[in-house]
């Protein structure tokens, strides 16, 4: 009985402050990355996903302040956690898309944009405008 005590209470006392330095650390990031300080920014989404390691917004933007400092690789990397965590991240599915695109990879491009026009939403338009630059950059 004792030991339950003791675990609801560090759960009362510990867990908020967990659960605030999450979102703190986002937070500060986020603001960071509005005022273009991405190698502050950078940091601060990593010291999220420390704490929450399927953080799939500090993970978008952390391939944002990659696509910047144009590492395309890291750009790519983060783009494909995102979407692993969450396979309907629209942003994220066109965000690859284009990179695709810049690379030259057509077919990748083509698949990711049918994909992200199976479950559009908020992307839709982006992903028609998407289709005819690829269909006309691959015509090339």
């Amino acid at each position: 009985m004792k030991n339950k005590i003791l675990i609801i209470f560090f759960l009362f006392i510990c867990l908020p402050n967990l659960l605030f330095a999450n979102t703190k650390y986002f937070l500060e990031g986020l603001n960071l990355y509005k005022d273009k300080k991405f190698d502050k920014a950078k940091f601060k989404f990593e010291q999220d996903i420390v704490f929450n390691p399927k953080s799939e917004m500090s993970y978008l933007y952390l391939s944002k302040i990659f696509q910047n400092l144009d590492k395309k690789d890291l750009e790519e990397q983060n783009l494909n956690t995102v979407i692993l965590l969450n396979p309907k991240n629209e942003e994220a599915i066109y965000s690859l898309a284009k990179l695709k695109l810049k690379n030259s990879d057509f077919q990748k491009s083509r698949e990711l944009n049918k994909r992200l026009g199976d479950l559009c939403i908020k992307f839709c338009e982006k992903s028609s405008k998407l289709k005819k630059e690829i269909e006309n950059l691959s015509k090339k």
